[in-house]
């Protein structure tokens, strides 16, 4: 592990002269598009990775999610009422923990499990598969609800992370049906501006209008929302930021540690290569979460498709 100073202070918060333009605040996703590049990434990565074997089921994964998310009809549209009434309010309008959700989540779970071989998964998946596809619409119901709440038992790890998958799928899609415009940041920060979930990684842009900016990637509906830099995501503290990194790597991705709350999030930098993808580059660096783990920090927020093992259980 390499530590790397404080990062620069970077609390830019408007032009400076006429013809600066600012970051747009947040970025729908594209669900044509989002899960194909994960599963795409992920299989780049894959190739002779010590996790091989996983990310080659992650990236079935992904495409088993890109399969369903244009295919499956959107669900029913918030009103703009509704929408305008939560912003307003400063609260998410797709809120994980309240939002009442549409069945067609379940068709995009049903679809999500057609599209995977099963008879290649091991034994647990294959049983957590069937688990799933024998259960009615309140079971399902129930799994997604603790999902979301953060109390799946363990007996349903496994099928946890198919309905999780699902999940995915259908707030990124119901998400995208909103316009940028009409959203606003939370007061929270570091949590989605659309469902209020935490994210899965940062991206500092290498491109772009304002390169250089920090963008929080929702791990649930997949929206980016612009996040000043040099500021912890999890406490707001700025005193005892470090970055820190594996010792011989590209720096492609890094963990911002806090000495304060004592609390990592990682931050990936595409000027290092500009096929990394935020949800596959955070898998695939499952190296770097422990060994920050080592040094005491724990991480701001799971990533949904690890909620249900530890990473040594996951490396397995």
């Amino acid at each position: 592990m390499r530590q790397a100073e404080a990062p620069p202070d970077s609390k830019w918060t408007g032009p400076s002269h006429a013809g600066v333009k600012s970051p747009d605040p947040i970025l729908l996703a594209d669900p044509a598009k989002r899960f194909a590049a994960t599963a795409q990434r992920l299989e780049q990565l894959a190739a002779g990775h010590p996790l091989e074997p996983w990310l080659r089921f992650m990236a079935t994964l992904a495409w088993a999610q890109h399969a369903t998310a244009t295919t499956l009809a959107p669900a029913t549209a918030l009103s703009a009422e509704a929408v305008a009434q939560a912003v307003d309010a400063r609260l998410p309008p797709l809120a994980a923990d309240g939002h009442r959700r549409d069945a067609s989540w379940r068709e995009g779970l049903a679809l999500l499990l057609e599209r995977i071989d099963s008879h290649a998964l091991p034994l647990a998946a294959q049983e957590a598969v069937e688990q799933l596809r024998r259960s009615d619409a309140a079971t399902l119901d129930q799994l997604a609800d603790q999902f979301l709440r953060g109390s799946v038992a363990t007996l349903d790890a496994g099928a946890a992370v198919f309905v999780a998958a699902a999940l995915q799928v259908y707030f990124t899609c119901a998400a995208a049906q909103f316009r940028a415009d009409d959203l606003r940041l939370l007061e929270e920060r570091g949590l989605c501006p659309c469902c209020g979930s935490p994210s899965v990684t940062g991206v500092i842009t290498a491109t772009g209008v304002t390169p250089g900016t920090r963008y929080l990637y929702c791990s649930l509906c997949s929206t980016a929302w612009n996040h000043v830099r040099a500021v912890c995501i999890t406490c707001g503290g700025t005193r005892q930021l470090l970055l820190q990194g594996i010792e011989g790597d590209a720096g492609l991705i890094k963990a911002e540690t806090c000495g304060d709350c004592h609390t990592y999030a990682k931050l990936l930098y595409p000027l290092r290569d500009m096929q990394a993808d935020p949800y596959a580059d955070d898998l695939a660096s499952l190296g770097l979460d422990l060994l920050v783990a080592e040094e005491g920090f724990a991480r701001h927020a799971p990533n949904p498709l690890l909620l249900m093992g530890d990473s040594e259980a996951v490396a397995e």
